[in-house]
């Protein structure tokens, strides 16, 4: 794949800006965009210029390395300025964990360093920054690794949004297995929903999986009920932007229906996503945030004429929540979770620790 030789978040050579992919653009051109300006970096997590859960934790990771080296002063004006663009940022898309994970983390390194120059805090937040962004890679296919371990040569797989290189870094998370197994030579025919209202399935997943070689096919939403009754779907690969404790995960909008779907026809259900976005101060699925966006995303984005209907309400929550019970299993970087899904989510905390 062409532009895995350059993933969608990166430094430029100086340090001085974030390059990334600009995502609204694909799938007709690949343009890049250069941000160092707090502003900027708000505007494209909120615009979807970069999404994906863990690409969004690469991202700001590196924003406030980045956003440190115009701040100065005392440590506490440094830190207060600092948990000010944190906040900014957080505000910017609620439902991915990633994004407040990274932003805790580099939030933390700076409270641990009261007692150093403002000077070394800012090259410590670059280094974890970069450390972030290579821990990313190296989950990654240890996901693609674990996932592509459940599946066969030749088997139909469904899709919903786009959880590749595009929203990672390198293979992805629910399209890393079928990523890696066809660098490998094995052979899939994926079917990808188009992902209303933001066409993330058909503007991007089709994308990559284009460039990778992938036999596939694009079907509206609406038709993935059709596909699994006429036997054509074996398993069914999605992402995720938080688990909550008890294993309900929130993920774009359509994916709990596509379970319930999976579900009734027997169709083995994986949810795949780095064990950063496991959050355990969620107990259930009904604490989890749900982003709503605009109206025009619905009534006139991908159109050529606005067709809403005046004083017609328009309701867009970005993701919904898929209950525990209609998950087979939940694909990590520290191995697959099976139901109970509370109790293995506590198992594999105590072995990280």
């Amino acid at each position: 794949m062409q532009y895995l030789e350059s993933d969608p978040v990166r430094l430029d050579e100086d340090r001085e800006n974030i390059i990334v992919i600009d995502q609204r653009a694909l799938p007709e051109k690949l343009v890049f965009l250069k941000l160092n300006k707090a502003e900027e970096m708000y505007d494209a997590i909120k615009t979807l210029a970069v999404r994906g859960a863990p690409c969004i934790g690469v991202f700001a990771g590196y924003c406030i390395a980045i956003l440190a080296k115009s701040v100065s002063g005392s440590f506490n004006e440094f830190r207060n300025k600092m948990a000010e663009y944190a906040g900014y940022l957080e505000s910017a898309r609620p439902t991915a964990v990633n994004l407040s994970w990274a932003l805790n983390r580099q939030m933390k390194l700076i409270a641990s360093m009261e007692k150093d120059k403002t000077d070394s805090i800012r090259e410590a937040l670059m280094e974890e920054a970069v450390r972030i962004h290579e821990e990313d890679i190296g989950l990654c296919l240890s996901i693609s690794e674990y996932g592509l371990s459940l599946l066969h040569d030749g088997d139909g797989i469904l899709t919903h949004c786009n959880a590749g290189a595009l929203a990672t870094t390198r293979y992805g998370t629910g399209l890393g297995p079928i990523l890696l197994g066809t660098k490998r030579g094995m052979r899939f025919h994926v079917y990808s929903d188009e992902t209303r209202p933001l066409l993330q399935g058909i503007r991007l997943s089709s994308y990559e999986l284009a460039m990778a070689g992938v036999d596939e096919t694009v079907i509206c939403d609406n038709m993935a009920g059709l596909v699994m009754k006429q036997g054509r779907i074996d398993a069914v690969l999605v992402g995720c932007d938080r688990i909550a404790a008890n294993g309900d995960v929130a993920n774009k909008i359509g994916t709990c229906t596509v379970a319930i779907l999976a579900k009734y026809y027997g169709i083995p259900f994986y949810v795949l996503g780095p064990y950063s976005t496991i959050d355990t101060d969620c107990a259930s699925g009904d604490d989890i945030k749900i982003e709503e966006r605009g109206s025009e995303e619905i009534s006139s984005l991908w159109y050529e004429r606005d067709f809403s209907v005046k004083g017609v309400k328009y309701y867009n929550p970005a993701f919904d929540v898929t209950d525990h019970s209609l998950i087979t299993a939940i694909i990590t970087d520290k191995g697959i979770l099976r139901p109970p899904f509370e109790k293995a989510i506590k198992e594999i905390r105590g072995a990280k620790k």
